[in-house]
């Protein structure tokens, strides 16, 4: 399916990546503005400006095996409608290699995040969505959840049908801080950890609250 949004060599460039690692290169570059489109995605548009400062550590997930497909930044405060916002710092990614799945479960579940894994092939036994995001503690937002046919190819519309299979046959998996606010953004830490982006370090106060 092509996308008359996306320029012509954009789609080739996505439609030529044919494993899961290219493919997660090819998402790290865009998360870093050398790649003006990515499927799935509004035209020349980037990542959302609140979660720049989470691009390092997504780019890195993307390298590592894990291709990251939406993320959020914790947060806590009165938005521009003068509303009360609370956001968990969340990210949703594909994982396609069984070890990489559970080096990621292990790390995310030790340091005491939300884990929700699905397979979209089946109709049942799925975990359930986390909400991620409240106004006025209203529920906003969630992750995770049951994952459809129809959405999944809204999703990777750009790729070859060997890389689509492989994807399709993936994990998706959700990675949400049980805290709202800042406090959540530990989550990045202990993303930072898995992918070897940083390091522990006996003076640093993320590595404590990471676990």
């Amino acid at each position: 399916m092509k996308l008359p949004w996306m320029k012509r060599a954009e789609r080739r460039l996505w439609k030529a990546v044919t494993t899961v690692a290219d493919l997660g290169e090819l998402m790290a570059r865009w998360l870093e503005g050398e790649i003006a489109s990515r499927p799935g995605y509004a035209a020349r548009y980037g990542p959302d400006e609140e979660t720049a400062h989470l691009v390092p550590t997504l780019a890195a997930l993307c390298r590592a095996g894990y291709v990251t497909t939406q993320s959020q930044p914790g947060f806590a405060g009165t938005g521009v409608d003068g509303l009360w916002w609370e956001q968990r710092a969340a990210v949703d990614l594909v994982v396609t290699d069984p070890e990489l799945l559970h080096r990621l479960v292990d790390a995310a579940t030790s340091a005491g995040m939300v884990v929700r894994v699905n397979d979209h092939r089946l109709d049942h036994g799925q975990d359930e969505p986390v909400i991620v995001t409240t106004c006025d503690g209203e529920p906003i937002t969630a992750f995770g959840g049951r994952i459809s046919r129809a959405n999944m190819a809204v999703q990777w519309p750009e790729l070859n049908r060997d890389l689509y299979d492989q994807v399709a046959h993936g994990r998706y998996v959700s990675i949400v801080a049980p805290e709202y606010g800042l406090d959540g953004e530990r989550l990045w830490v202990v993303l930072d950890f898995l992918t070897g982006l940083r390091r522990r370090e006996p003076h640093d106060p993320w590595a404590r609250s990471a676990g």
